[in-house]
This record gives C-alpha cells, sequence and structure tokens, in this order.
C-alpha cells in the first residue's frame, strides 16, 4: 500500500496569509504546508482520507486518475471543501463513495445542498454515495477499516486504522479503549500542531506521548503549523522512530 501525504498543514496552511513569521518565509519545500488529506493506493484502489480546499492543486501533483472512495474525518472546512474537486473522477467513474458519521453527512446537505438535490439537479453535478458510520468496521477493496473515536476538543471525530495504519488528525484526547485499537501498528500518522499546548489539538510533547503510548514502529507528525517550526531543526530534536511528514512525502506500507 502506498501512502502519499497530499497535505499536511492546519488549516490555514504554510505560509499563512500575510505573515511574516520566519518559517512562512522559509525557503525549504518543506515548510511549505497544504491542507491536511492523504492518499492510500492498492492494487487497482485509491482511497483520500479528508479532501480540503487544496484538493484540486494536491492530487494534481500526483499519478492519480480514480478515487475509489472518499473518508471524511469531520466537518471543518480543512477538510472538507475540495469536495465538488471531484467532479473529473465522477465524469470518468461515476459517482463516488463517501463514508462518514451521520453529522458530517448532514453537514455536508447544508453546505453542498446543489450535491444532494433529488429534483432538477444541475448538470454536472457531482454526486456521492453517502454511507454513514458509527464506529463499526467496513472494508474496502478486500481491506477492514477500523473507526478510531478522538475528540477534537470536544467533537466527536474519526480516524482510520487500515491494517498496520492508522491515521489520526485533529486529535486533543483519545480514550483508553480506542486507544487499543491501535496496539501493533507499523505506521502512525498523527497531529503535532505547535510547541505550545492548543485547547483543539496535540502540541508537540502531547502527540509524542501518545506516540510513545502506542508504540508503532515508526510514526509521523502531520497537521502542522507555523508555530511548530522550521521542519529541519525540529526535526532533529525527535526521537528515532519519529519523523515530521512533508507534503507529497510518499511511503510504502
Amino acid at each position: 500500500m502506498k501512502l502519499t501525504f497530499l497535505g499536511t498543514g492546519t488549516s490555514q496552511g504554510i505560509p499563512v496569509i500575510g505573515s511574516d513569521h520566519p518559517v512562512c518565509l522559509s525557503d525549504n519545500s518543506k515548510d511549505r504546508r497544504l491542507r491536511v488529506s492523504v492518499l492510500l493506493q492498492w492494487s487497482e484502489f485509491s482511497i483520500l482520507i479528508d479532501c480540503g480546499p487544496d484538493f484540486r492543486q494536491q492530487i494534481l501533483r500526483t499519478d492519480c486518475t480514480e478515487i475509489s472512495a472518499v473518508l471524511l474525518t469531520h466537518e471543518h472546512s480543512d477538510h472538507i471543501a475540495g469536495l465538488d474537486d471531484l467532479r473529473p473522477f465522477f465524469y470518468r467513474q461515476g459517482a463516488i463513495d463517501v463514508f462518514a458519521n451521520e453529522r458530517v453527512l448532514n453537514s455536508l446537505h447544508r453546505r453542498y445542498d446543489y450535491i444532494f438535490k433529488k429534483d432538477n439537479k444541475y448538470p454536472g453535478v457531482l454526486t456521492l454515495n453517502e454511507h454513514q458510520i458509527s464506529g463499526e468496521t467496513f472494508s474496502i477493496g478486500g481491506k477492514t477499516i477500523i473507526p478510531i473515536n478522538v475528540l477534537h476538543n470536544t467533537l466527536p471525530i474519526f480516524g482510520y486504522r487500515i491494517g498496520s495504519f492508522a491515521y489520526i488528525t485533529d486529535a486533543k484526547t483519545i480514550s483508553n479503549s480506542e486507544i487499543e485499537k491501535l496496539k501493533n501498528l507499523d505506521i502512525l500518522v498523527v497531529n503535532a500542531l505547535r510547541i505550545e499546548p492548543h485547547i483543539s489539538h496535540f502540541n508537540l510533547s502531547e502527540a509524542l506521548n501518545f506516540i510513545k503510548l502506542v508504540n508503532p514502529k515508526k510514526a509521523y507528525l502531520t497537521h502542522i503549523s507555523h508555530h511548530l517550526g522550521f521542519h529541519n531543526i525540529v526535526e532533529k530534536t525527535l526521537p528515532e522512530n519519529v519523523e515530521i511528514a512533508y507534503d507529497q512525502l510518499q511511503i510504502f506500507i
């Protein structure tokens, strides 16, 4: 299974519009981050986790010509605002499966009402096949997907485990029972927003403590803001089995 980090930034991306913060002015490509999303590919299947406002730019950087399904973590704009750019895939392959909890699907209906109209639907509008999930496992392309319940401040959201890989973003707290679902991982991807504490995201020390608790073979940090610091400097301080992900990084699982 090939994992491509389409974006590794937080909700504003890096550089932040109008910011003169040193990280925003960096000429290191690893310090320039689009909004957070990953693409998983195996055999003829391509699974997108989240579809933010940078999706079109992100997917044009890849060899992906088909989206088998979209898994949504939650309904915030940096995770769903690119859904309409799935239209070229819809034109080639037909309706696209989207998996999310009931609250997120209801949010999509409000924000993309034209997509879900039953009558007099505008020609050429994207069609999504909705799959409501609530924590039960499901399968895509022969792989079992386990939703992981996470709290983003007080908002319940999903991470996902697929085989020996797990992806968690926007987490602040995770219960012990959900952590049990993350044992024996080869690869864990988890958010690490910044150095200072934050109300709804792991900061760096919280992310590292979580990684130590889960004990994957390898961990990658994502959903990063400019307040974490320069990629190359921060990475030197990390444990041996932890790296900072960057846009367009590809790994094989």
